[in-house]
């Protein structure tokens, strides 16, 4: 445990904000790029760099990537030293974080965002669920070991 007694800067289970705040960093972006390779094979990243006005598959995985660090910030920053306590418990946790953003991001923000239905579950849908599992369990698994790390 750290010897700062400023009550921001420490919580119950002993990692600071900006150990948290690590750990989604380097959590996002692992697990961003192993989503971005599955991504990029898929052939999906121009879809997301449309978000921008754009159709570059490097536009398009900058993005992801960007949503990837702030999607990992969300989960370490608020959860981390609640949920993020072991490798099981972190992957697990990772993974139903990773199902949650399937069902926010590609089911319904990404749909609405381009006039689609809502809800739509097919091939690609079911790709990028597999992309959000393996996200959240990396994202879970690094930050296990960063937050939990001894000093």
């Amino acid at each position: 445990m750290t010897t700062s007694t400023h009550p921001i800067a420490q919580t119950r289970s002993g990692a600071t904000i900006g150990r948290r705040a690590l750990a989604g960093l380097i959590g996002g972006v692992a697990g961003g790029i192993m989503f971005g390779v599955l991504m990029a094979m898929m052939g999906m990243l121009p879809t997301i760099a449309s978000m921008v006005g754009s159709n570059s598959p490097v536009v398009g995985f900058l993005i992801h990537i960007a949503m990837s660090i702030m999607i990992g910030l969300g989960l370490t920053v608020i959860f981390g030293n609640l949920l993020l306590t072991s490798y099981p418990r972190g992957i697990v946790v990772g993974m139903v974080y990773g199902a949650i953003w399937w069902v926010l991001g590609p089911l319904m923000v990404m749909p609405m965002m381009f006039g689609m239905s809502l809800f739509t579950i097919d091939t690609t849908a079911l790709f990028s669920l597999m992309g959000h599992l393996i996200y959240g369990a990396i994202l879970g698994a690094v930050a296990v070991r960063i937050i939990n790390k001894r000093r």
